[in-house]
């Protein structure tokens, strides 16, 4: 069945061998299997989805891309948690892995790459829908933060996206809990929330295990990078406190264990894009080895940026 244009085609077919047929008999740049789970094979005796279905479909899929040099992007089902649904071997055949997420939401769309065997995995690309359709977004200038509206509870940091520095806002409410106190986090990893909570009860004698405590990175984006540690905390001591952090402060700093502020990388495509988008002050672990505009205080460790807060 051809769709109305020119250049796409498509088939309504789940058998296999069917589907091969096409692709051999006709010319084309790329092909798209939506789905794996739907797909099956005549010569395997198992249900769609199976073990041995997916194996099968995905070594015959590998042979004829390679053996026609066409790339063929095979989609999969995913879980509640993200995670591609069913047997694992689907992963361990392909070339490359990738994953499209985002929050339902926001129009911002990322493209993430976990496993490739011909490059690198610490890229990301990011996309926007509009009017024209899914687009490469160019500028991410204020799509995860909005300096003008920050409140209590709000702390800006520099993420990495691969080779690509994105300014993210970082949100947290802290109340008084009515029995069992709450520890809940939206794009940012769980069990790091609970150890830097532990870290200000330890070392900053902080009353935080009667309180709810709940983070939120804007945007839908979700942060590995664990740079935002202290953006973490100086986003739970503002709401804490009641008090709104400098508009045009930035904070950058892994924390440990101890309650040391450890080196970031890349700092200086960090403070670059600081300085690009009119910031002035930043609060980085050590000194920068590049002539930069931003006033920078070096802290090492969590009470020193807690004292000038």
């Amino acid at each position: 069945m051809d769709a109305n244009h020119d250049n796409l085609y498509l088939l309504p077919e789940i058998n296999l061998s069917c589907v091969m047929a096409e692709i051999n008999t006709q010319t084309f740049e790329f092909v798209i299997i939506d789905s794996i789970q739907t797909l099956y094979s005549e010569e395997t005796p198992s249900a769609p989805g199976s073990v041995t279905q997916v194996r099968t479909i995905t070594f015959e899929l590998m042979r004829i891309a390679k053996s026609l040099n066409i790339p063929i992007f095979i989609i999969g089902h995913i879980t509640k948690d993200g995670s591609i649904a069913g047997p694992r071997v689907l992963e361990h055949m392909v070339d490359t892995v990738l994953y499209f997420e985002g929050d339902n939401t926001s129009e911002l769309r990322l493209l993430r790459g976990f496993k490739n065997r011909f490059g690198a995995t610490n890229e990301v690309g990011i996309f926007e829908m509009n009017k024209e359709g899914l687009n490469d977004a160019k500028s991410m200038a204020g799509k995860f933060f909005n300096k003008d509206k920050l409140q209590s509870g709000s702390a800006l940091t520099v993420i990495m996206e691969g080779s690509r520095p994105i300014i993210v806002e970082v949100q947290a409410l802290v109340s008084e809990a009515y029995g069992h106190a709450k520890r809940s986090s939206t794009g940012f990893d769980n069990n790091r929330l609970g150890m830097l909570l532990a870290l200000l009860e330890k070392k900053l004698d902080l009353p935080l295990g009667t309180y709810d405590v709940f983070i939120n990175i804007a945007g839908g984006i979700k942060v590995n990078d664990p740079s935002a540690d202290l953006a973490i905390i100086a986003a739970i001591l503002s709401s804490y406190r009641d008090r709104e952090l400098s508009s045009e402060s930035l904070f950058l700093g892994e924390v440990s264990l101890t309650g040391e502020i450890r080196e970031v990388s890349a700092l200086s495509q960090r403070l670059k894009e600081i300085e690009t988008q009119g910031f002035l002050k930043a609060v980085i672990p050590n000194k920068p080895t590049e002539k930069t505009t931003i006033k920078c205080f070096v802290a090492d460790e969590v009470s020193k940026v807690v004292e000038w807060m």
